[in-house]
């Protein structure tokens, strides 16, 4: 940006009363009042600072102390909408004539102040910009897509004659398009020649690019995110990351485009930007009316809020009460900390859907996209660890060089991702989810970029067992495709078997017949108005299938209550959840027996019983929430820790993806077959006689021979033939 005014060759200002009209006024006068009631300490510490490196050169101007001052009649504030070069040059007009930044320096640097227009009040969407706003002051909101490295770009160039060495007048640069130079006669040597560029005595800025995209929780669905080019120069760059959520002010800028050498008639738009901020503020882009907090304050002193808010996540599908109770507090979350050595606790809530086909776990995925403030889904199959997570990429944006960007679960930061068939994802491709789902960040090293993105949002996936259905007496890891350090980063795995129950099935039937009746009745209506169908009567028929909280009450709900509410665990809570962690643990008070839960479990607890707290939006995080949590993750456990042999929890199932009793079993056939060993001349041991030894600790012999299977498929001990197995 030049800083130029629209009028060059006029004047700075003109005298109010002048020749010419009565009504021009002395812009640059007025801007030096305003500046002098508002930014004198400002424009002192940029003057102070000003010869240092990296020192303050932008002056940060507030629109809305702008926009009061103009109520005086002197509408600076929508001259600068409607005519920003000219604005900005006549601020730096006003800077130079009156004399407001004094610089140890002699030479006058006003030109070389940056002036920034920051909190416009209204913002426009990247997909409602048109042609009437090019060059006018818009100010647009997103998500940080790509970024580009930081260049230097010539933006004033002066050149040499090569024939006689004679020095030009500085030339000017387009800001986009090709870098020019004067082909012409020399004033000199008056000869025809080139010229070569003297960089010590031009002038280069800073610059970078970034594509900013529309937030997700703005598009109605199936909507596409549209994308928008910002340069930024000076001391703005390096300031945003892929992921950021930013409000990026500036000039609507056009180029022409081209087709090789031929002009096209169309024209390409970008952000010439002028200031950033940081929109890190969590759901603040969910409107709250006064007449919203009222309705939301009354619903949180219904006794029946979590029924109700349960009753609300996907109602098309019948039952699975506990599973949806649990969505509900993914929703709120717990509360994310910081300590003062600066550990990170996270608040999220991850939860994995694992069940039978034809459980409805997709159609509940989507179901909740739809109902959080923010959220991404994707689906496994075709996901890719570059997709998920962040990728650097070589293409036109970046003229060439590689830029880095932002993935589903970098964009989904502060919100939910769901990711659906996550068993059908590559191995490679899922282990770049532990970072994310553990530390909440993720790390790039790729093309000499090396960045640290964030990731701050709840995970829930869908996944379906390898063979099908499900073997209660298997463990999870070992039906389904995804590693045991995956599965225990989740804070709830729910199993949702689909086993026959007449009067079950009854319900559902009628159930799903009622949707499919409903949804007939409002595609007549919709096509005909149905005689003697009063509008009451569809309502009672839609009863069913209708969430009891409406969905939009439901997303200003959880975005109040994550804006306001941080509870406080009060000593009956954390008595509760302490002793229910430590009878848990008693179960391996002998050290042979299994273990039964981790700390993790632990931590599983706090991060619900907060959210539990949050639905209330209470406060303290009291006794009954902490005995609805241990309802929850006491029927997880049961269905993914239970150990059916031993009857007892372990949860080496998940954690490992081997039980104790297994874990001990490879053991002990590992030195069965070492002892035999030594007294064979092979070396080696037959399988019987491996059995033979071991029968005496109480295993059976399908056990044993599954075991000896298992071992040799994964390079424990070898198999000569398919009688015999021999150390490694």
């Amino acid at each position: 940006m030049t800083g130029k005014s629209e009028n060059d060759g006029m004047m700075p200002f003109e005298a109010e009363g002048t020749s010419g009209s009565a009504n021009v006024t002395d812009k640059a006068g007025d801007w030096a009042k305003f500046l002098k009631k508002y930014y004198v300490a400002e424009l002192g510490e940029i003057g102070r600072e000003y010869s240092y490196q990296n020192s303050k050169k932008s002056l940060v101007i507030d629109y809305q102390k702008l926009e009061k001052w103009g109520k005086k009649g002197l509408g600076l504030a929508d001259e600068l909408l409607k005519n920003p070069s000219k604005v900005i040059g006549d601020v730096k007009d006003a800077v130079k004539t009156y004399n407001l930044i004094f610089t140890k320096e002699e030479e006058d640097k006003a030109d070389e102040i940056n002036i920034r227009f920051v909190k416009l009040p209204k913002k426009t969407n990247i997909r409602d910009i048109r042609a009437n706003h090019i060059n006018t002051f818009i100010s647009v909101e997103g998500i940080v897509r790509k970024v580009t490295e930081v260049r230097p770009r010539l933006v004033v160039g002066v050149f040499r004659c090569l024939n006689c060495g004679t020095l030009t007048q500085p030339y000017a640069q387009p800001t986009f398009g090709a870098y020019t130079e004067p082909y012409r006669n020399c004033t000199q040597c008056e000869r025809q020649t080139k010229f070569e560029l003297v960089p010590a005595l031009s002038k280069f800025v800073d610059t970078q690019k970034v594509r900013i995209q529309e937030s997700p929780e703005g598009l109605r669905g199936g909507e596409q995110p549209q994308t928008l080019d910002v340069d930024i120069t000076d001391d703005l760059v390096a300031n945003v990351s892929p992921g950021d959520r930013v409000v990026i002010n500036g000039i609507l800028r056009s180029f022409q485009k081209t087709n090789g050498s031929v002009k096209s008639p169309l024209f390409d738009l970008y952000l010439e930007a002028n200031s950033i901020e940081m929109s890190e503020k969590e759901f603040e882009e969910v409107e709250i009316s006064e007449e919203d907090e009222k309705e939301i304050r009354e619903l949180s002193r219904d006794p029946e809020i979590y029924r109700k808010f349960g009753h609300s996540i996907a109602p098309s599908i019948y039952g699975n009460e506990e599973v949806k109770e649990s969505i509900a507090l993914i929703l709120f979350g717990g509360v994310m900390k910081t300590l003062p050595d600066g550990t990170h606790l996270r608040g999220d809530i991850h939860m994995l859907l694992v069940g039978d086909p034809g459980i409805a776990k997709s159609q509940m995925l989507r179901y909740v996209i739809r109902l959080a403030p923010r959220g991404i889904y994707t689906s496994g199959k075709s996901s890719t660890s570059a997709g998920l997570t962040a990728t650097a990429v070589k293409d036109d944006f970046g003229d060439g060089r590689w830029t880095l960007e932002a993935g589903a679960l970098v964009l989904a930061d502060m919100g939910i991702a769901a990711v659906d068939e996550m068993d059908k994802m590559d191995k490679d491709d899922r282990s770049s989810l532990h970072e994310a789902m553990e530390q909440q960040s993720i790390s790039v090293a790729k093309a000499g970029i090396t960045a640290t993105l964030r990731s701050r949002c709840a995970l829930l996936g869908a996944a379906n067992p390898k063979l099908g259905r499900f073997n209660q007496y298997d463990s999870i890891s070992e039906q389904v495709n995804m590693p045991p350090s995956l599965l225990s980063r989740f804070d709830l795995i729910f199993l949702m078997r689909d086993a026959p129950n007449q009067q079950l099935d009854r319900a559902i039937g009628e159930h799903i017949l009622k949707s499919h009746e409903v949804g007939e009745l409002l595609e007549l209506n919709r096509k005909a108005p149905i005689e003697n169908t009063t509008e009451e009567n569809i309502k009672q028929k839609l009863a069913p299938v209708t969430p009891e909280i409406d969905p939009l009450l439901f997303r200003k709900y959880v975005a109040y209550s994550k804006r306001n509410c941080i509870p406080q665990m009060t000593d009956e809570a954390r008595e509760i959840l302490i002793q229910y962690y430590l009878d848990l643990r008693g179960l391996a008070a002998d050290s042979s027996k299994p273990v039964p839960v981790t700390a993790r479990q632990l931590e599983a607890l706090v991060r619900l019983a907060e959210a539990s707290a949050r639905v209330r939006l209470s406060n303290t995080v009291d006794e009954s929430d902490a005995q609805r949590v241990i309802k929850i993750v006491d029927r997880c456990l049961r269905d993914v820790a239970y150990d059916p042999n031993t009857n007892t929890f372990d949860i080496d199932r998940v954690e490992t993806g081997l039980t104790q009793r297994k874990r001990t079993l490879v053991r002990d056939i590992l030195d069965t077959i070492k002892k035999l060993s030594e007294n064979s001349e092979k070396k080696s041991a037959t399988k019987e006689d491996v059995y033979n030894d071991l029968a005496a600790k109480n295993y059976g012999k399908d056990e044993v021979m599954k075991a000896i299977d298992d071992m040799h498929r994964d390079g424990l001990i070898m198999m000569p033939n398919k009688d015999m197995v021999r150390l490694l």
